[in-house]
């Protein structure tokens, strides 16, 4: 039998782009990257685990700001090459500008608006 993450199609760099989306309300929350240790350690333990491109590790969202993504449900899609988070937003912050979600900007008229305020002071979030 084939294992799961086989079945994945990894870019060059071995990641994946994981969309995380609430699986209440089915909004968008955020995109970051997944790689195979991030995809099997999100499935042991039931919470959304990402890929850090930045700092070169495994990125357990919420682990600092307390904004933990329960896993509910993860999907591939149809040509393997995206996964899609289904979670619950723990603390109703998913973005790192202190936003309920990652995509709050909208293009109107050729010029990107901000939609959506920030809740809570990123230094807030953040204070470690």
């Amino acid at each position: 039998m084939i294992s799961y993450l086989d079945q994945v199609a990894w870019n060059e760099q071995g990641l994946a782009p994981a969309i995380a989306v609430d699986a209440t309300s089915d909004k968008l929350l955020m995109q970051a990257w997944v790689n195979r240790e991030a995809l099997a350690t999100a499935v042991a333990e039931k919470r959304a685990v990402y890929w850090s491109r930045s700092r070169g590790k495994l990125w357990r969202k919420g682990e600092e700001s307390g904004n933990v993504q329960q896993l509910i449900e993860i999907r591939l899609d149809c040509d393997g090459d995206a996964i899609c988070y289904r979670v619950e937003q723990i603390g109703g912050i998913a973005c790192h500008t202190g936003r309920a979600h990652c995509f709050y900007q909208r293009l109107e008229n050729e010029a990107w608006v901000t939609t959506d305020e920030v809740l809570v002071e990123p230094e807030q979030l953040y204070r470690t």
